[in-house]
C-alpha cells in the first residue's frame, strides 16, 4: 500500500535544499572579473596619459635647446631647427618664439584625450627670461 504525495518524485524533490547557492560562483567571477577589466582599463589610460606627458616635455625640451642654440641665424631659422627636433621626437610645434638668445616654444605630444601640451624656455644663464644663477 503506497501513501499519496511519498513517490520516487516526491522524495527527489524533498531532497534539494530550498534555496540553492548552485552557480553563485559563476556569478561572483563574472562580477570580479568585470571591476578587474574596469581597474586594468584605467590604469592603462593613466599610463597612456603619462607618456604623452613625458614625451611632451622631452621634445619640447629638446626643441627648445636646439633653438637657443641656433638663435644667432634668425628667429624663422631657429623654429625651423626647433620644429624638425620637436618632430623628429613624436611631438608637434605649436608655437615659437625667439627673444634674444632665449626660446620660449610650446609643443604638444598625443591626440584626443592624451594630448599634452608643454612649454619651455631655453637660453643662456642669467639671461632675462631663463630660470638659472643670474
Amino acid at each position: 500500500m503506497r501513501r499519496p504525495g511519498r513517490g520516487r518524485l516526491a522524495r527527489a524533490v524533498s531532497a534539494r535544499p530550498i534555496h540553492s547557492d548552485r552557480g553563485s560562483a559563476t556569478v561572483w567571477s563574472v562580477g570580479a572579473i568585470a571591476v578587474l577589466c574596469v581597474v586594468f582599463g584605467v590604469v592603462l589610460t593613466m599610463g597612456q596619459a603619462a607618456v604623452a606627458r613625458h614625451r611632451a616635455a622631452a621634445g619640447a625640451d629638446m626643441a627648445a635647446l636646439a633653438a637657443a642654440d641656433h638663435w644667432t641665424e634668425g628667429a624663422s631659422a631657429a623654429c625651423a631647427r626647433a620644429e624638425r627636433v620637436a618632430a623628429a621626437q613624436g611631438t608637434r610645434l605649436v608655437r615659437c618664439a625667439l627673444v634674444g638668445g632665449t626660446s620660449d616654444l610650446t609643443v604638444i605630444s598625443g591626440q584626443g584625450l592624451f594630448a599634452a601640451e608643454v612649454r619651455s624656455r631655453a637660453g643662456p644663464p642669467g639671461h632675462p627670461g631663463v630660470l638659472g644663477p643670474a
